[in-house]
């Protein structure tokens, strides 16, 4: 296990490994002797494939293997020193973990390793054996936590249903059956394609389907913190603005690569898990960002600085949910501080821009 890791550590920093595919031969007949040397070939590339999964399997299951893995994704990708930042994504990570063991206990024998790199454009990647980064810029493109933690949420995801050391497998069983008849590899050598699968699968597609099963399972873990649902659709609300999704681009190439489902769809998808979270009595409406009650309209949050008006919407919405889904609609909505309460749950903070909180309690109390 040992040498192994060293290889790993050694041909990890690979940006990416190509192999070399025989042409196609023309027809002809096979000697006896070509015909035992395909075979061997062909038994070489099984002991081969055996040999990857379970070097694949260290990597994602043992400690030692976690590590490494974690040292070079920091080596290759840097290391964001910013204590406030660092100190934010550790109580994201706290509480999530918390959220996801109520869903999935098995996080517990397997803790996530993770960091901040030093990229500013919006991204986060969950690799082989929970080791996961979140690129520096996504600190200062998301304005909540809420919303960096259902991105994070996403990749634990990915995380806990192991996809990306399934992935590798996937890609290690499509290169091992084209090399097929030409040279086998040798242990450095497989060492080394396997630890560059390993680091650049954070940036690596994972299907339609893996990617909507991740979406699915960060809204179950949120639902087990104290963030705001709704930040779930206000992330993909803030990609729909920023034109992100459906194809890659600079922003969000990991959490939003192009075989992810475009993100109108991803928005939508937790919009209708608002609704139903709800007991089907809030929503918003997505042509024109309207926040409605029971069909009619509540508020259209105005914009800020940092959140667009439909963006800030998710967030009413997310309150609403729960406020409706704990029963709190039986009690009296009422303004207290300067913020909207329906029963125990605060609704909306009113800026100097919206209708004012003594307002809204009473629109919310006629229509509720």
């Amino acid at each position: 296990m040992k040498s192994f890791v060293k290889k790993i550590a050694a041909g990890v920093t690979a940006a990416s490994f190509a192999f070399a595919v025989a042409a196609t031969p023309t027809a002809q007949a096979i000697s006896v002797g070509d015909a035992i040397q395909i075979g061997g070939a062909i038994i070489v590339g099984n002991e081969q494939m055996k040999q990857a999964k379970k070097q694949i399997d260290l990597i994602n299951n043992t400690e030692e293997g976690r590590q490494a893995l974690y040292q070079k994704f920091r080596e290759e990708y840097g290391v964001c020193e910013d204590e406030a930042i660092n100190t934010r994504l550790d109580a994201i990570m706290a509480n999530l973990s918390k959220g996801v063991s109520k869903v999935d206990p098995t996080i517990n024998d397997k803790p996530y390793l993770y960091f901040i790199n030093t990229d500013d454009t919006v991204n986060a990647g969950c690799g082989m054996g929970h080791v996961m980064m979140v690129n520096k810029g996504t600190f200062n493109f998301f304005a909540t936590d809420d919303e960096i933690a259902a991105i994070v949420g996403h990749e634990m995801g990915h995380g806990q249903k192991d996809h990306a050391a399934k992935s590798i497998k996937n890609n290690i069983n499509q290169q091992m059956v084209a090399q097929i008849g030409v040279a086998a590899a040798g242990g450095t050598t497989l060492a080394t394609i396997i630890g560059s699968l390993a680091l650049t699968n954070v940036i690596a597609d994972y299907g339609r389907g893996k990617e909507a099963e991740a979406d699915n399972l960060a809204w179950d873990y949120m639902l087990n913190t104290n963030y705001n649902i709704g930040a779930t659709a206000a992330v993909m609300q803030k990609f729909v603005e920023q034109n992100i999704g459906g194809k890659r681009s600079g922003l969000a190439s990991v959490f939003n690569p192009s075989d992810h489902p475009d993100s109108e769809k991803r928005r939508d998808n937790y919009a209708k898990k608002l609704f139903e979270y709800s007991k089907k009595h809030a929503e918003v409406d997505k042509k024109t960002g309207v926040v409605l009650v029971n069909k009619k309209e509540f508020v259209t949050p105005a914009a800020t600085a940092g959140m667009s008006s439909a963006e800030r919407a998710y967030f009413v919405l997310g309150n609403l949910a729960t406020a409706y889904h704990k029963g709190y609609d039986k009690q009296e909505a009422y303004a207290s501080n300067g913020t909207v309460y329906l029963g125990n749950q605060a609704i909306m903070t009113p800026t100097a821009d919206d209708v004012d909180a003594e307002t809204l309690a009473k629109l919310l109390n006629e229509i509720k």
